[in-house]
């Protein structure tokens, strides 16, 4: 039986840029804090620099998908945004929008670290995917403990040493039992629980060292998860 039904998540919260370099981010460096959405056929109905922002995807039988960006200035360089992303969700609509409410703190904290630490550098990005041994209720706990995080809290620093990946610094910048945020010197890495929300344990990382390489990062952080979860 399908559940199709609308959906709308809000979040205010505040980011350490200007309404303009927040533009930047959320219409042209997506790759930088989320994932390229280059490909995507969205059309923008409201675009008013650098104030109000629409990105709106329409399909079949009235469905879509629209984020909504408000951004008003703030003393000290900061900027007030009030996010709204909302659309239909066609069937598991509760665990759908469980899982997308989640995503958005995390998406929208990662926007806050990519502002303070890297805007405007460019950005090698990598998505992987962990084995379907993954989706399981403990999928994202084992793959803490194989990295020796379990019990990180946000603003602890970690010396990681990974099977093919070799040496990792940084700081925990985000922890919760659906998601966990690293950053080093020169790279954003998101580890995303999604076993939760029934689907498989996924990871991105964000290189911003200017000699990232996409397919060696997915190659050893491929092979890194195929180990944890053999």
């Amino acid at each position: 039986m399908t559940d199709k039904r609308n959906f709308e998540i809000t979040v205010d919260t505040e980011l350490p840029a200007t309404p303009e370099r927040v533009w930047e981010a959320v219409t042209k460096n997506e790759a930088g804090w989320m994932f390229p959405t280059d490909q995507w056929p969205a059309v923008r109905p409201v675009e008013d620099y650098p104030r109000h922002v629409v990105s709106r995807m329409e399909g079949a039988d009235g469905w879509f998908n629209q984020l909504e960006h408000v951004l008003e200035p703030l003393d000290g360089g900061r900027a007030r945004l009030h996010y709204v992303h909302s659309g239909i969700f066609a069937e598991n609509w509760d665990q759908q929008y469980d899982g997308a409410s989640k995503h958005t703190e995390f998406y929208l904290h990662t926007l806050g670290q990519y502002l303070k630490y890297f805007d405007g550098k460019p950005v090698v990005f990598t998505d992987v995917q962990a084995p379907p041994a993954s989706a399981t209720p403990d999928g994202f706990i084992r793959l803490k403990k194989a990295m020796g995080v379990e019990g990180a809290a946000p603003g602890s620093t970690v010396e990681l040493e990974l099977d093919g990946v070799g040496r990792l610094s940084g700081e925990v910048d985000f922890a919760n039992e659906n998601f966990l945020g690293l950053r080093s010197a020169d790279t954003l890495y998101r580890f995303f629980g999604r076993n939760a929300f029934g689907a498989t344990v996924g990871m991105t990382v964000h290189d911003f060292s200017g000699s990232g390489n996409s397919e060696a990062t997915a190659k050893a952080w491929g092979g890194f998860l195929e180990k944890v979860y053999a």
